[in-house]
């Protein structure tokens, strides 16, 4: 019951995830130079493998969009006993009629702009489909099974500093694994992230709005951090840039600190009027600034009550909502920001004000878009539990991913 929790009750304005000053951290988006080719080639992990004659590509990339189709792919003979059917026939096309199934394999190599023993460096996927394994200068750096979520690794003790490094992600698309086109590869962002040993963990902040009036709300804010003899700046601005609340924790004891920031006659998220604060989290080692986190958020107040149902702001609503794939129809899987803007507004228009994705995690750009744009959001991270749907579906991870996929 405990994964309801997480999976059922995500409906929430969920905050953007931080953009960093240089003089904390450096964030490289691997957007260009990669190297792209399918099949199976071990020897790729090796910095001095030749990938010349691979293809140029850059990331996010959908490798299956391109074709061609061809209806015997994730072929059933099958009887569907939700339509009554007694007879099996051939059912074909639900995943698109796209070769997204097989093993790929994507390189690229990177500097980083400024690396010493104090630094510490961390690689961010934010969906690679599907089952990556990641490897750094020849070594397996660790792999994910959940081709939805986002994961991260250290990747400090493999770096060589000041020269440059080589990435290599291989990644494997069964067939009979979805019920829809899933796309394939690295269909999302990938981040080098360079930051101090003292710093704010990745995606280290959590904020609530626990407590709302018509004159005051209270903002609570998680922070997990690492190091030692720190303090916590954290600022409140609202949507103009002004300055609204502040809340300074001078001594800092284990690695999470929790903030408890009044802002006064606040303006209440809806989908009617998204009105967005942006919170600024300072990290210090005395006087030095040592990481600095951005996060956006609304403030609002959700209930579910017997006999009632749901509340926003303490007014109860009926969700004129959609189930929402993350496809983006004829171009695929890759993320474009332009093409999400372009369907959610056309969502909008439409009268609808919430969204569940389907069956999966979303991506950040769409949670961010739906907090720009007035969309209540569900995140439906699943499609199977341990009970299959399809035979080489989620239900494999389950039992031993689903509480770290979720987190």
């Amino acid at each position: 019951m405990r994964y309801f929790k997480h999976i059922l009750f995500l409906l929430c304005i969920i905050t953007s995830f931080g953009t960093l000053k240089a003089q904390t951290r450096d964030v490289i988006t691997l957007k260009k130079g990669w190297k792209f080719n399918k099949g199976n080639h071990p020897e790729a992990i090796k910095s001095k493998f030749d990938d010349s004659h691979w293809e140029d590509i850059s990331v996010p990339h959908d490798w299956a969009i391109y074709g061609p189709f061809d209806k015997d792919i994730d072929k059933q003979v099958v009887a569907i006993e939700q339509n009554a059917e007694e007879v099996a026939s051939e059912k074909t096309g639900r995943t698109g009629a796209l070769p997204y199934i097989g093993e790929a394999w994507y390189r690229n190599k990177f500097k980083l702009p400024e690396f010493n023993q104090d630094k510490k460096v961390i690689i961010v996927f934010e969906g690679a489909m599907s089952e990556p394994k990641v490897f750094v200068n020849g070594q397996k750096i660790g792999q994910w099974n959940y081709g939805y979520s986002y994961f991260y690794f250290d990747i400090t003790d493999y770096i060589n500093a000041n020269a440059t490094n080589t990435l290599a992600v291989n990644l494997s698309n069964n067939g009979m694994s979805s019920r829809w086109y899933p796309g394939a590869g690295l269909y999302r962002k990938v981040r080098i992230v360079v930051k101090n040993k003292e710093h704010i963990k990745q995606w280290g902040t959590f904020i609530t709005t626990p407590f709302i009036s018509k004159n005051q709300a209270k903002i609570n804010i998680k922070t997990k951090v690492e190091g030692e003899n720190l303090s916590l700046l954290t600022k409140v601005y609202n949507a103009d840039g002004n300055l609204v609340a502040q809340d300074q924790t001078k001594s800092i004891f284990g690695d999470e600190i929790e903030q408890n920031i009044e802002v006064i006659n606040p303006n209440l998220w809806s989908p009617e009027s998204p009105y967005l604060y942006t919170a600024i989290t300072e990290l210090y080692s005395g006087d030095n600034l040592k990481d600095e986190v951005k996060t956006r958020f609304g403030i609002r107040s959700i209930a579910y009550e017997a006999n009632k149902g749901f509340s926003l702001n303490g007014v109860v609503r009926k969700f004129k909502g959609v189930c929402l794939h993350h496809d983006l129809g004829p171009i695929g899987t890759a993320v474009n920001k332009s093409a999400l803007r372009r369907q959610l507004k056309i969502l909008k228009d439409m009268g609808a004000d919430a969204v569940r994705s389907s069956h999966n995690m979303p991506s950040i750009e769409q949670l961010e878009l739906c907090d720009e744009m007035g969309l209540m959001f569900l995140a439906e991270s699943f499609d199977e539990w341990a009970k299959p749907k399809v035979k080489n579906g989620y239900n494999r991870y389950f039992n031993t991913d689903a509480e770290k996929d979720v987190v």
